[in-house]
């Protein structure tokens, strides 16, 4: 059987780029056809011509404090298969739209020639510069949220999800935390060179498909920059009270506020209403009991807040996508002897 001619892959680079993933991205696709010896599924020849690409072939400072050079510049780029935004670092956890124009009118141009336009983690920033997220679902590691939504409100996250495609021809693929470039090559994989390859390929380098999603990565980090001083009040109160009875009417009462005033100026500050809130900053600090400590679930439920260990099963479930004996087993690291 002839091979298909190998997909010409373009890994993005700019000052702002975390070098690991750029270059992890690069030898994992270059490894593919060496690994026909351990797996004969794997293609003979080479599936992608993989190239770093930049605004021009100068050698660059990345943000990892490693120098790369691009193998090409991108206005020497005519067309390209599949275009990679790795993470980038960003300034204060802020984006500035607008930062790297002739990148984001190149990203353009190889979208209209029928490119894929991949990103990981933060490297969506880059891509929703371009205008063609706009509208369309989009995920990233769920520490920029914020940052993300004041930059691009017309673009809806789905933090839960490890993955994220879009377009009408799926032509846009975007991973969210950090390591989550191995679940976008896997996927690239599966989906151009077939299952086979791709299990191979994640056999041998140990990779792994974050079936969870992200939800039991995430850390509850509410807003506290939103101006308003009795929300603001209630939220310090509730971190140090998050398992006391009835802590929603407690902090209607703390504030001085009617019920229904206060339930409203606290969505519109947090975007959460409160009992929602409560629930996520319970779930949150179940979350460590159940990482450091032993105690039964059933304990964890009480030291929380929750008499009914049923529900808190629930809840913690529906929060995370994982039970809470299994985010124990995960996310449990063993004790290594200290020398």
């Amino acid at each position: 059987m002839t091979q298909a001619p190998a997909r010409r892959v373009s890994i993005v680079a700019t000052p702002e780029t975390y070098a690991s993933p750029l270059i992890s991205i690069s030898d994992v696709l270059n490894s593919i056809s060496g690994l026909r010896h351990f797996d004969d599924e794997m293609p003979e020849t080479p599936p992608y011509e993989v190239e770093i690409v930049a605004q021009s072939r100068a050698p660059m400072m990345t943000a990892s404090g490693i120098p790369i050079a691009a193998h090409r510049a991108i206005d020497e780029v005519e067309s390209t298969d599949i275009v990679i935004i790795p993470s980038l670092m960003t300034d204060s956890n802020r984006w500035q739209r607008g930062r790297h124009p002739a990148i984001a009118d190149w990203l353009r141009s190889m979208h209209a020639a029928g490119a894929l336009l991949c990103s990981s983690c933060s490297g969506v920033f880059l891509l929703a510069d371009t205008g063609l997220l706009d509208g369309k679902e989009a995920t990233l590691h769920w520490s920029h949220a914020t940052a993300f939504q004041r930059a691009f409100p017309e673009i809806p996250l789905s933090l839960e999800k490890m993955l994220v495609t879009a377009g009408g021809r799926s032509e846009f693929v975007m991973s969210g935390a950090a390591s989550s470039w191995q679940d976008l090559i896997l996927y690239l994989v599966s989906r151009q060179l077939g299952y086979p390859v791709a299990y191979a390929l994640a056999k041998f380098h140990a990779m792994q498909w974050h079936a969870d999603g992200q939800a039991p990565y995430m850390v509850f980090t509410p807003p506290l920059d939103h101006g308003d001083a009795p929300v603001l009040k209630a939220q310090h109160w509730l971190k140090e009270n998050h398992s006391a009875e009835n802590p929603v009417d407690r902090m209607v009462t703390l504030s001085g506020i009617p019920q229904r005033s206060f339930k409203r100026r606290f969505a519109n500050a947090t975007g959460l209403s409160p009992i929602r809130y409560v629930q996520h900053l319970r779930i949150d600090q179940a979350k460590r009991w159940l990482e450091k400590s032993q105690l039964p679930v059933d304990e964890v439920s009480w030291q929380i807040g929750y008499e009914d260990p049923a529900f808190f099963r629930r809840l913690f479930k529906r929060l995370t996508g994982m039970t809470p004996s299994a985010y124990r087993k995960n996310f449990t690291l063993p004790e290594f002897d200290k020398v």
